[in-house]
């Protein structure tokens, strides 16, 4: 299955022309990954990013867009932990820059959520809104019982901004608070599908959806074998029961059982794995299903009329304990 580093590997190529996506992808990108710090009297703007693809692409857009320069560094290794970001971006002076991308309010503050014309944009600058969002703090998981593609939010208004926006290009996501943490989740694997295909990923999307049908084929499969086994099991548990029954019946009966009656019970302990169609036709003369089932019904009926009148125990005295 395509792995959230291939996924992030794959867009970070994808290709775009137009500003007002360009600015979706880089703004999400800084919102989600990083944060506005007041350095020496100034604001600055810093992301902290997974791969030095993603940081020459934000700050490639920065330079193209804002004619913003940017500085890059590498983290300490002891900075970090496995999985997290590896690279920071910081633009000292981001004031201005922070305006035009709409992350900060006429107050000189953060905003809480994503700028409302992002949100509001075309379709094409919404996918390119969960682009930014994914390479910023997005994951995808196997599909199966746990399959997920989530994206870590700085605060439930981001959260909801995601939503809103993969709800206007027809894709259903959730908010949610896991352990303190707001994320933007989607569970329904087809519908994971369609979001790596809507922000560009289109191997990452052919590769998830052979690995789906294939998870969901053979799903399907164990769920028939357990179904035949289930059967199987049940017909060989009614199987027992009733040779069970018909040996106390005869038991019981001893001489006094009518031959044809006596007949049905001993054909059903010679062919114990047989259905009673089959009996009806190992039978001389053949016996119809039902014909078959009524003698062996009326034997162990009398058979346990004559127990309860001897006072001892009926044709089910012999049933074994394991039976279900």
């Amino acid at each position: 299955m395509p792995s959230t580093s291939e996924v992030k590997s794959e867009l970070v190529r994808f290709p775009m022309q137009r500003t007002g996506e360009r600015t979706a992808e880089v703004a999400t990108i800084l919102r989600l990954a990083g944060g506005l710090h007041t350095i020496s009297g100034r604001i600055a703007l810093e992301a902290e990013l997974h791969t030095p693809q993603i940081v020459q692409r934000v700050r490639k857009d920065l330079a193209e867009l804002y004619g913003v320069r940017s500085e890059a560094k590498q983290l300490p290794p002891t900075a970090t932990r496995p999985g997290a970001p590896q690279f920071l971006v910081r633009v000292l002076d981001g004031e201005t820059l922070a305006r035009q991308l709409g992350l900060l309010d006429q107050r000189r503050r953060q905003i809480r959520g994503l700028p409302n014309r992002l949100t509001t944009g075309s379709p094409t600058e919404l996918a390119a809104l969960w682009r930014g969002a994914f390479l910023a703090r997005g994951g995808i998981t196997a599909p199966g019982r746990s399959a997920g593609l989530e994206i870590l939010c700085p605060s439930s208004e981001v959260a909801m901004a995601l939503v809103g926006a993969a709800g206007r290009i027809g894709i259903e996501s959730k908010s949610r608070e896991i352990r303190g943490q707001n994320k933007v989740l989607i569970r329904d694997a087809e519908v994971i599908g369609e979001m790596l295909e809507a922000m560009g990923a289109l191997d990452a999307r052919a590769r998830w959806d052979e690995l789906r049908k294939a998870r969901e084929t053979r799903a399907t499969a164990n769920r028939l074998v357990n179904f035949d086994d289930a059967n199987l099991r049940r017909s060989a548990q009614a199987s027992v029961a009733a040779c069970a029954r018909v040996e106390r019946a005869l038991e019981i009966l001893g001489d006094e059982v009518p031959e044809h009656l006596r007949y049905a019970g001993e054909l059903r302990l010679q062919h114990r794995e047989a259905s009673l169609d089959d009996l009806g036709a190992r039978a001389e003369p053949v016996l119809t299903k039902d014909a078959v089932a009524g003698r062996i019904r009326r034997l162990l009926a009398m058979a346990d009329k004559e127990a309860e009148s001897r006072g001892i125990p009926g044709t089910d005295a012999n049933l074994p304990d394991e039976l279900d």
